[in-house]
């Protein structure tokens, strides 16, 4: 484990933004135990292990997953789809993030991961942050959504 020397920090307030964040965060691995819904704070939050993209276009590069926060504010509901809450230990691996408008500026945050799972989150509007916190491993393999494999033991 080493420390990230270029630590990444985005915020989202629309669409584009958020395609950016998704963009970051696809292939990343997520602990069920490391999902907090703090409904008082009308927060969400996610710590994951996310699949450095960026670091892949750089020659003779190592391949290295960076421990981040994603973090939802204005939060008015939050319903998960095809995961079981209680599995502390489960892995989930996160496909995507996206917004959809309903009543601007609120709308839905839907986050997919493979196998069909799903986290819905109601928002008054769109508010979010992802930001590394620091550590970072090495990730034995680049995930490969054409090879038939998981990718949730990279």
């Amino acid at each position: 484990m080493s420390v990230c020397p270029e630590e990444l920090k985005l915020v989202a307030l629309d669409r584009d933004d958020i395609e950016v964040v998704s963009a970051h965060v696809q292939d990343a691995l997520v602990r069920v135990g490391d999902i907090y819904w703090q409904p008082r704070e009308h927060r969400f939050v996610m710590a994951v292990n996310r699949f450095d993209w960026m670091k892949t276009i750089e020659p003779a590069a190592d391949y290295r997953r960076c421990r981040t926060a994603l973090r939802f504010e204005r939060v008015l509901a939050c319903k998960c789809r095809g995961i079981n809450p209680s599995d502390k230990e489960a892995r989930l691996n996160l496909l995507a993030v996206e917004f959809a408008e309903r009543d601007a500026p609120a709308g839905a945050v839907t986050l997919t991961f493979s196998g069909g799972g799903s986290i819905r989150l109601d928002v008054e509007c769109l508010e979010a942050e992802l930001a590394d916190l620091g550590e970072v491993t090495t990730a034995e393999i680049c995930p490969d959504h054409f090879a038939g494999g998981s990718v949730a033991t990279a």
